[in-house]
This record gives structure tokens, sequence and C-alpha cells, in this order.
């Protein structure tokens, strides 16, 4: 199968500001990829190009082989980092409106809208116009307006954005239901978790540059590796000193530590028992993908790639 997309060397600039520099990826057919950096790292402008929306200043891009256009019309679903919502359409008419406007005929196009609101838990809010609803309500809305027919290809752009922890797992249940039809999706966030749940794919971005591509798993085995410990008995310190790169007591006694490149914890459990010192805790720490990007990337941009966060859900944007 063809790959949807593919960048070469793309970079771009704005007022002679680098927002994009030198970035190059294909996505290949039926994964989830996270496009993934802190705020103003480039995704946005990145996703734009991908999609003709912007032309790169220099360096390539292919939407289905070739460069973005009326080719792709109808293959491509886009849910946009500003969301927008016609304030007096209501629930089916926006969805059903954007479903028309990729090629779907008028009739089909409302009993699809009607059809995607009940499956999702919406039909209630059928008739409700866009102005009277929550935002995590509009942002639902507006997902399922740019999946209505069905593409093949789905660039969502920061899709979890300004949602509370419930809706955001709902959103979450609708990528993996489209995901199970095979379908590609590429989504950008700032927010590590949900990679971590969702993606088969990362690429992570920082000032602009790509600065890892491949699987969550080997993203994940970047980040540092730490062991919550604590005994009863003199000696733990020495113990583990070997295994750690750092080391920190905490009030309550325990020793959080990160292990050196080459040792494991079993190491430690190991040891411990050799020399007949007793642990009242072992507890190895699963790393984040959070930890895995500060790792590749600096603490420089710890504060902007913080866990989600509930935000106030009343109102939409037009």
């Amino acid at each position: 199968m063809m790959s949807p997309l593919a960048l070469h060397s793309v970079s771009k600039s704005f007022a002679g500001k680098p927002a994009v520099t030198d970035v190059s990826f294909e996505i290949e057919p039926g994964q989830i990829v996270g496009f993934l950096g802190p705020n103003g790292a480039g995704k946005t402008t990145t996703l734009r190009m991908a999609l003709g929306l912007i032309k790169p200043d220099s360096g390539t891009v292919d939407l289905f082989g070739k460069t973005p256009g009326e080719d792709a019309f109808g293959r491509v679903g886009f849910l946009p980092e500003e969301r927008g919502l016609y304030k007096k359409q209501t629930a089916r008419e926006a969805i059903a409106h954007m479903a028309r406007l990729n090629g779907i005929k008028k009739k089909p196009a409302f009993a699809l809208a009607d059809d995607l609101l009940d499956k999702y838990g919406l039909g209630d809010a059928k008739r409700k116009k866009n102005k009277d609803m929550s935002k995590g309500m509009a942002q639902k809305v507006q997902l399922l307006a740019a999946i209505a027919h069905d593409p093949e290809f789905h660039i969502l752009d920061e899709p979890f954005s300004g949602l509370d922890p419930v809706n955001q797992q709902i959103l979450e249940g609708i990528v993996r239901e489209i995901a199970s039809r095979g379908r590609t999706i590429v989504f950008s966030t700032h927010v590590m978790e949900h990679a971590e749940r969702l993606c088969d794919r990362i690429i992570l971005m920082a000032s602009g540059r790509k600065v890892f591509d491949g699987t969550t798993q080997a993203a994940l085995a970047s980040a540092p590796r730490r062991v919550n410990l604590a005994s009863e008995a003199e000696g733990l310190t020495a113990l583990v000193t070997p295994f750690a790169s750092d080391i920190e007591t905490r009030k309550n006694g325990e020793l959080s530590l990160i292990l050196k490149p080459d040792a494991q914890a079993h190491d430690i459990l190991e040891r411990s028992v050799e020399q007949g010192l007793r642990l009242t805790k072992y507890e190895p720490i699963r790393p984040t993908l959070h930890e895995a990007f500060v790792a590749l990337v600096g603490d420089d941009v710890r504060q902007d790639m913080s866990p989600a966060k509930p935000e106030k859900t009343d109102g939409v944007n037009a």
C-alpha cells in the first residue's frame, strides 16, 4: 500500500525565524502515529505543510504520492488545532455539512450524522446548537465532522487539548475505533500519556527539529530506569551505590535511585540476597514517555510537557 504521507527535508520560517528545520519522515498505512513535542516545537506548521495549507520554504511533501492538492480530496480527515463550528448550526448540521463538502449527498450526509451522534453517545444533542454546547461536546462534534466521510488518513492536531479527563478518554476510544478499521492516524499532542496509550510509533519534535522517530517502546528505552527501595537494616545505600547513577534519600528513609546504563533492577535484588540484607520495599518504576522525551531533548522542555489538566468546558469557539 502507498504511504499516505512522506516529508522530505522540509523547512519553514516566518519573518526570518525558523519554525521547522529539515524534517523528514514517512507514515506507513494503518499506523497510529503520535506527533509529539512541547508548544512551539513546530508540530502544527509541519502538519499544515503536510496538507498543503502552507508551502515549505524548502523540501517536498508527498500526500498519497503526489503534491498536496485536489487528488487527495475526500481521502483525508483533518481536525485543526483552532476549533471552529458555526454557532447557529446544530450538531447534526455541522457533521452533515462537512460530509457534504467531502462528496456525500445531502440525505446520506444527514443520516450519517445521526448515526455517528448515536454511536458516540451524543444522540440527545442532534438538534442542539453549537453555541449551546459545552467545549467537550463541541470538540467531539468537530471530530465526528472530520471523520464522517470515513477518510483513509486522519490528521488530528491537538485533539485532546482543553478536554477534561472523561472526554479525553472518550476521544481516545474514538481514535481506537477509527484505527480498528485499518485507517491511518497522525495526531499531535504535547501530553505524552495519550501517545503512550494509543500509538504504534512516535515522532518527537523540539525547536522545529525531529529528535526521535521510532516505536513507543524504543522511546521508553531511552528514559531513566528508576527503582524505589527500603530496608530496616543498615547498609542499603552502600549496597546500591555500584548500580546507581543517582540516589535520592526520601523523608521516610526510602531510597529512590536511577540505574546506571549497564545495571538492571534485578542486580540489586540479587546482591541484597547475597549479603543477607532484607528489603522491605523493592519497586522498579515503569518509565514514562515524558521521561523519555526529557532525556532526549533536555530539561528545558519539561514545563511544556506536563500531564493533561482539566480545563473549563463551557462555551464553543466559532
